[in-house]
């Protein structure tokens, strides 16, 4: 019956085809029905008339297609247009060739990604109203996704439907990324051209196996290696370590016994290339290893230099590959050790090194980040790499690892060239970098070749030629006589500055790079290190991570499902959901009498911090049971559902849902009319330094004191201070805004060369903004013991008036050490015994004056 039916949904697929011509599969023969669960779904990359990507859903015994024309994108906010077409069979899953040209659909198919799907809801009837979201689990599309159909623009019996990413924890800012980073078959490893030449499948051959302390090891698998952030100066601070920065090709190198693979950053295999540290690196181990370090070649000086280094693998010379991390031993993963632990490790497996041998253990130097550099710098070395000793292993760009450099100098990409009038060869090579989809022109370099160099960049050049310019900005001037290639080689470039419009200044080229792929060069720009972590108590100086684990155990403890409890939370210290729910289940004594049955607003980050992040503040359904809602009338007499928790099985369910930020309202569910506390949040002009804002709060806390009113300092985790006042439930909203708008303007009026109660910016140049405007109904501030949605991992704290003058930040503290001050005295031990409170008397006496000069409606 199935089978009947399907064949009848094929009936426009056969008809348009020929299958004495084409080897697409003719679906003849009846393949199995999903019944809508678990499904099949495949992406085949077609370079057809235009290029696209046919994205497939296994429904009814067929494949329900949509040509999507720019590829899926895990952007939310990006909408791609998916024509929906003709139903194929599921064998079709599996093709992939060249469709004759002439044929329908004529081109290249590259099976580019595949996997199982799982409808959120019924999907026939999200087929019938537009509306079909799912779950896709594939090697490359991951999580929900949905397809909307735009009747209202459905042209010539086409269906306009747009592919969606839904916002979760597989969701990226990048749009492109997904599309332009896979280019490869997941089936055969090939690419579009080598499909069309009929080059054999690419994949890797079986990979071998030792055994080691009694178990078979395999081969270890590529990883992504940890990438170093630029930055303009050397971090401050203690728990940083220093290498020097080597001027050579990255290299992953996996072992298992006597097979040896080596890999460039980007996962190509160039074992070959990289031949001849291959015999040094077998037999290092009896059993497998994956080490991350830098292919070297020396040049006259004594230098790392990859001009050197290119020379060397063409001529066989001698090379030094400068190892300084291992990732995986003996089949044990080791990325969420501690970085100093793991290059431990890395030099007992390394044993006693010869300084004659091609393998070199890359050792630091702990503290004393300056005069490093300056060392190095004075010596003609490129520069320094700052890592965190106490770092996990992320196999990503990360604040984690900073490097400085003595000179600068970065990939960017050949677009073009200007020819000479003297010589065969260019004048210059025209430069650019990548932003977002956009080439940028950033000048031109004309000197660092020799005549080798140039006539086989020439040669290169040539085969690459274009009409149009592939630049979206280039001058007029350099149009006129440029010759246009394309953008695809990327070379390594020396220079002095870069002058306001872009334009490199005084560049020098130094040669080609293979191992990274031109669409992902982009301008580097230096930002500033983030600041050193705060002395912890214990032994030395590094900042401590909590066990994961304990926060598994607290969530089953607790009743509450964890999913990827080791999804990174924080990149830049490696922090993860694991650890987050730890974190709360030490601080909860502490911090549930501050967030207890307070409606929340949420900061949610399914990414983590670095990616995109969302303030949250009704109940849109999908929460665990412990996250409660209460229902609260809004200005317009409608009733929204906000959320609070009763204990912390609420708090680690808001974990859970990707939370990193609780904002509390000032008032409890039972009595939202009545605020239980006051608040001024001081909030510096940029330039300000923290010993203004920490003078700031201590004369906000007298001028309290001057009406009774005893008040409490919390640092916000972000540059601020919170002064809070806990109150009496006996005066409503209006009356205590009133009294806090008025206190503020008072004191901006008494030093208004240091405060304004104005939030406008122009306002606040060289002075410090007193925020009273938390003081109002819906309002919301960062609860004690939140953690905070920035770099470094800060905690909101609550500290005591004697202990604020001596910290030098509001982001002192990083979780381990919030999560023992918790267990320790409390800062605020009278917050919840004081009977002060506002009463209408204090109101009508601070705020007489401006009702009376307030005009009359």
């Amino acid at each position: 019956m199935a089978a009947r039916a399907a064949q009848t949904l094929l009936k426009d697929y056969q008809a348009k085809r020929d299958f004495a011509r084409t080897r697409e599969p003719s679906g003849k023969q009846a393949g199995r029905t999903g019944k809508g669960k678990a499904g099949i779904f495949v992406v085949q990359q077609h370079d057809a008339t235009r290029m696209h990507w046919d994205f497939r859903l296994e429904l009814d015994g067929v494949l329900k297609s949509w040509a999507v024309t720019r590829g899926p994108s895990n952007n939310p906010s990006d909408k791609r247009l998916a024509v929906r077409v003709e139903d194929h069979p599921l064998d079709y899953a599996h093709f992939e060739g060249t469709i004759p040209e002439g044929e329908y659909g004529g081109g290249t198919v590259m099976l580019w990604d595949e996997g199982t799907w799982e409808p959120l809801g019924d999907p026939h009837k999200g087929l019938e109203e537009g509306d079909l979201k799912f779950r896709l689990n594939g090697q490359r599309m991951k999580g929900e996704w949905v397809l909307v159909h735009m009747k209202e623009r459905d042209r010539g019996g086409k269906e306009n439907w747009l592919l969606i990413k839904h916002r979760d924890e597989y969701a990226s800012d990048d749009g492109e990324a997904l599309v332009e980073d896979n280019t490869t078959s997941v089936e055969t490893g090939r690419n579009l051209e080598g499909i069309a030449k009929g080059l054999k499948s690419r994949k890797a051959p079986a990979k071998p196996k030792v055994w080691t302390h009694g178990k078979e090891v395999s081969l270890p698998d590529f990883r992504p290696p940890e990438l170093a952030t630029l930055v303009d100066a050397v971090p401050q601070g203690s728990g940083w370590i220093f290498e020097m920065k080597y001027d050579g090709y990255r290299c992953l190198a996996a072992i298992a016994g006597e097979e040896v693979r080596l890999y460039t950053r980007n996962g190509n295999d160039w074992t070959t290339q990289f031949g001849a540290i291959r015999e040094p690196l077998a037999g290092l181990t009896k059993g497998s290893a994956l080490i991350d370090g830098e292919l070297c070649a020396f040049d006259r000086e004594g230098h790392t230099d990859f001009s050197t280094l290119k020379n060397a693998l063409s001529t066989g010379a001698p090379l030094v590959y400068f190892v300084f991390d291992l990732l995986e031993e003996d089949g044990e993963d080791l990325t969420r050790l501690p970085l100093l632990e793991r290059k431990e490790r890395l030099a007992r497996l390394l044993g006693k090194v010869d300084k004659t041998s091609p393998v070199q253990f890359s050792d630091h130097i702990e503290g004393n980040g300056q005069k490093v550099l300056d060392t190095l710098c004075a010596a003609g070395h490129e520069g320094v790499i700052a890592k965190r000793a106490d770092s996990h292993y992320l196999g990503e760009r990360t604040k984690a690892w900073l490097k400085v450099k003595c000179l600068k100098r970065q990939e960017f990409v050949i677009g073009g060239w200007r020819p000479s009038d003297r010589k065969r060869t260019f004048a210059s090579l025209l430069l650019g970098a990548w932003e977002n989809d956009r080439l940028v022109y950033h000048g031109r370099v004309g000197t660092g070749f020799s005549a080798k160099e140039a006539a086989a960049l020439q040669k290169a050049l040539d085969e690459r030629a274009r009409k149009q310019t592939p630049f979206a900005n280039a001058p007029r001037d350099i149009s006129r006589v440029a010759r246009w290639v394309e953008p695809d080689l990327v070379a390594e470039i020396a220079y002095s500055e870069v002058t306001p419009d872009g334009a490199l200044r005084h560049p020098s080229f130094i040669g080609l790079r293979e191992d990274k792929p031109a669409r992902s060069v982009k301008m580097e720009v230096a930002s500033a290190p983030p600041a050193g972590a705060a002395p912890s108590k214990g032994k030395g100086a590094r900042v401590q991570h909590l066990d994961p684990a304990k926060g598994v155990a607290a969530a089953e403890r607790l009743g509450i499902r964890l999913t990827s409890p080791d999804r990174i939370a924080y990149p830049g210290q490696g922090v993860t959901k694991g650890e987050l729910v730890a974190y709360y289940d030490a601080v909860a004594d502490a911090m549930l009498p501050y967030i207890k049955d307070r409606p929340l607003s949420l900061v949610r980050c399914p990414q983590g911090r670095a990616k995109a992040c969302f303030f949250q503040k009704h109940d849109t359904g999908g929460f665990p049971a412990a996250m409660k809602t209460v229902e609260i009338a809004e200005k317009d007499g409608s009733k929204e559902s906000y959320f609070y928790v009763s204990d912390l099985s609420g708090i680690v369910a808001a974990v859970q849902m990707n939370t990193l930020e609780f904002h509390l309202w000032g008032s409890r569910r039972d009595k939202i009319e009545l605020p239980e506390r006051i608040i001024f949040d001081i909030d510096p002009d940029e330039g300000l330094g923290f010993e203004h804002v920490r003078a700031a709060a201590i004369d906000i806390r007298k001028g309290l004191e001057s009406w009774g009113l005893e008040s409490f300092a919390m640092l916000t985790g972000g540059k601020g201070i919170h002064v809070i006042a806990p109150i009496a439930r006996r005066t409503e909203w209006p009356e205590v805004k009133l009294f806090c708008k008025t206190f503020a303007q008072t004191m901006a009026e008494a030093e208004p060369e240091r405060f304004t109660a104005t939030l406008s910016k122009e306002k606040r140049q060289g002075k410090m903004f007193i925020d009273y405007l938390r003081n109002e109904r819906g309002a919301t501030a960062i609860s004690p013991y939140s953690t905070r949605s920035r770099e470094g991992a800060p905690v909101a704290t609550p500290v005591t008036w004697a202990e604020l003058e001596t910290i030098e930040r509001a982001n002192a503290f990083s979780l381990a050490q919030a999560a023992e001050r918790a267990t320790g005295p409390n800062p605020w031990p009278d917050y919840f015994k004081l009977e002060q409170a506002i009463t209408n008397g204090m109101v009508n006496a601070v705020a007489g004056p401006v009702r009376k000069s307030a005009p009359k409606r």
